[in-house]
């Protein structure tokens, strides 16, 4: 092998390439040595930083768990005032009833019963807005964390694609050097060179297993995201549609009640009203469920990232 040959396989990694992958400086004695530790150590100031990132994250996550329970509770709270409304109350009554006053004492017990419906409403929607309000200002804490994640996983990217290109350039030119190799110091330089394609190797299998895996986490992360947005609208119609107008038909017939005593029409509109909001509300608690729940799997998710970023640090 021509001295021209070893000066083109040195330069496949100069000083200057190996700036660029941003390893932690090497305490290596020899040149050798000192790619050897490059090759293993490659990238390893951006998974430091992805470290980082990731407990912040987790952090993040963590905070957001509990976030709907509010509103979940205030939807089991409209659900339980809901049950006690006692229709049978407002039915017509006969004459006794009017002349020994139970009509009226049935009639404000109706009357009790709905006033804690419709503070129950307002509650929800109370809770509705306040809910919205804290995830506003979460909102865009998550994004910006997602960004400087992504632009780590990009700069990884770019170190693993210099990686294979050294890597496809030195294999190339080890076949050349094999089958030159006339002397037992160039065969051994050929086998150290091998052993250094090797490391490469390896530390590029768990590079690829870090940018992989952190993006499915934070796929996972921005995927919750979209469930709570999702939720949170579901949640929107809930009160501005299906509880408004129930609560409409609820209140007329307490208006009826209120004026008469009783009331000869409205009921079954009423009771018909009541199971749609019932309805709505037994679901929108269990996608308040669902999403605490995807919460804290995928806060559980980011953790578990801890030690695949750990054993490439």
């Amino acid at each position: 092998m021509s001295e021209s040959d070893d000066d083109r396989t040195a330069s496949l990694m100069t000083p200057a390439k190996l700036a660029q992958l941003k390893v932690r400086p090497a305490p290596a004695a020899s040149p050798a040595a000192w790619l050897d530790q490059m090759a293993a150590d490659a990238g390893s100031g951006h998974v430091r930083r992805l470290l980082e990132l990731r407990q912040q994250l987790e952090a993040q996550m963590r905070d957001r768990e509990g976030d709907f329970r509010p509103v979940a509770e205030a939807c089991q709270g409209l659900q339980d005032a809901l049950a006690q409304l006692d229709f049978s109350l407002v039915e017509p009554k006969g004459w006794l009833a009017r002349a020994t006053g139970k009509g009226k004492g049935a009639a404000a017990t109706f009357g009790t019963q709905h006033a804690k419906v419709h503070s129950a409403g307002e509650d929800l929607a109370d809770e509705l807005r306040s809910l919205q309000k804290r995830l506003g200002a979460k909102g865009g804490g998550l994004d910006r964390l997602a960004l400087e994640i992504d632009a780590e996983v990009r700069a990884l990217d770019k170190i693993m694609d210099q990686g294979a290109r050294w890597l496809q350039d030195m294999r190339n030119q080890l076949k050349t050097r094999q089958a030159a190799a006339a002397d037992v110091a160039a065969r051994n330089q050929i086998q150290e060179d091998t052993a250094r394609c090797e490391l490469l190797v390896a530390r590029l299998k768990v590079l690829r297993t870090v940018t992989t895996s952190t993006q499915q986490v934070l796929e996972r992360c921005k995927a919750a995201g979209t469930g709570r947005a999702s939720v949170l609208a579901s949640l929107q119609q809930l009160v501005d549609e299906d509880w408004k107008a129930g609560q409409q038909k609820l209140a007329s017939l307490a208006r009826k009640v209120e004026d008469d005593g009783s009331a000869t029409d409205g009921v079954e509109r009423a009771a018909r009203a009541r199971e749609s909001v019932q309805a709505a509300l037994r679901q929108a608690a269990q996608e308040c469920a669902d999403v605490q729940a995807l919460d804290q799997a995928v806060a559980d998710e980011v953790a578990g990232l801890q030690a695949t970023l750990q054993s490439a640090a």
